[in-house]
């Protein structure tokens, strides 16, 4: 009996040993590759000249910001966008990389190494590649169009429109080929939504997306949402989901090389081609990590991405107070932004919204696992 509770406890402990290389392997390689792409990379903004051309903003009624515009006056001009390109290649490219070595040069080491399976990594996957093109896109755009005026890209309101669109079609995928028609709560019981699901999975995906104007200040994107990002992957990890768990390492380990180059001053901005396809992909992964994997990961949602839902909470209380009430609640939204103009240097910004991440995540990861 003693033999066999050592055996097992043997086999146990080199499973884990295995799944823990799995998970943490990938992201080393996903970082390292991060940081081989960004010199070229910068080489090609800098030397297309790959900025906005005047800097400014407007709000969502199409008025200047002055308050923003004075902050950030000498900021936006001469520091190119599209940088969120290494998040999504790096990962993009040591996936595929480790798929191809497994199936072609298949080996004990490289077939457990694959994380590329259908049931857990094709959707997010999926969902950060098309988000972060689109989002691309829209870069592009405004690079070329903000030149004679302040609002160059796509418009809010399309993307709104495509974000929503991508909502509708993941969540009726959830619906129709996952059988997920309600969200987890703690216990392991299910609060059921029926069809009304994908309409509540689009309105997560919208809402995270909001979040995404978090990239405003040096450093404070990559930095929250690698921690956001950890929390699921721990997650996922508890809930045996290894390759999801994986997936969202490796998208860790492209942020930390994109945070390696953004870190004051940045030689680069993510911009949209980084926050719209991580926020979708993030709705994806908390939706995986919810009843499919036995949990409530969309439950401690708000919790691990505090800084997203501040920001969000931030910018819909000074739109309604301005509309009702005449004045605003803020000096600016998003609120990095008001701290800002209070007189806080955006380092002490940056790294205060780090430090209440990290906290705020740590405790969304103990209530995910607790019940």
């Amino acid at each position: 009996m003693q033999f066999c509770q050592i055996s097992h406890f043997k086999f146990y402990f080199i499973g884990m040993i295995t799944d823990v290389v799995k998970i943490f392997l990938p992201a080393v390689i996903s970082f390292c590759l991060g940081i081989a792409i960004a010199p070229p990379l910068a080489d090609y903004l800098y030397g297309r000249r790959m900025w906005k051309k005047k800097s400014g903003k407007v709000d969502l009624s199409g008025a200047a910001t002055p308050i923003f515009n004075e902050l950030h006056k000498d900021k936006e001009v001469g520091t190119p966008r599209m940088g969120g390109v290494i998040i999504w290649l790096s990962s993009f490219i040591t996936i595929i990389t480790i798929w191809v070595i497994s199936y072609f040069l298949p080996s004990e080491f490289s077939v457990k190494l694959d994380f590329l399976s259908r049931k857990q990594t094709w959707l997010p996957l999926a969902t950060l590649i098309f988000g972060s093109l689109i989002g691309l896109l829209d870069d592009w755009l405004e690079i070329r169009g903000s030149g004679s005026h302040l609002a160059g890209g796509l418009s809010l309101r399309k993307r709104l429109l495509i974000v929503s669109l991508v909502g509708l079609f993941v969540g009726s995928w959830f619906f129709f080929k996952l059988d997920v028609s309600g969200i987890g709560l703690p216990g392991g019981g299910i609060f059921p939504m029926g069809p009304f699901f994908i309409l509540f999975f689009t309105v997560v995906t919208v809402m995270l997306y909001s979040g995404g104007v978090i990239d405003g200040l040096d450093g404070l994107a990559g930095g929250v949402f690698a921690t956001i990002f950890s929390a699921y992957a721990g997650i996922a990890f508890f809930q045996q989901q290894i390759d999801l768990a994986a997936f969202a390492l490796v998208v860790v380990g492209g942020i930390l090389a994109f945070l390696w180059f953004n870190i004051p001053p940045a030689r680069f901005y993510m911009s949209e081609t980084g926050t719209m396809g991580l926020t979708m992909t993030l709705a994806v992964v908390a939706f995986m990590t919810d009843k499919l994997g036995g949990g409530y990961g969309v439950l401690v949602l708000p919790v691990i991405a505090l800084p997203l839902a501040a920001t969000t909470l931030s910018v819909v209380i000074q739109v309604l107070s301005k509309r009702f009430r005449g004045r605003k609640i803020f000096l600016v939204a998003p609120l990095h932004h008001h701290f800002e103009a209070l007189g806080w240097p955006a380092y002490k910004v940056t790294m205060r919204y780090w430090v209440i991440g990290v906290v705020f995540a740590i405790l969304g990861v103990i209530l995910a696992v607790i019940a």
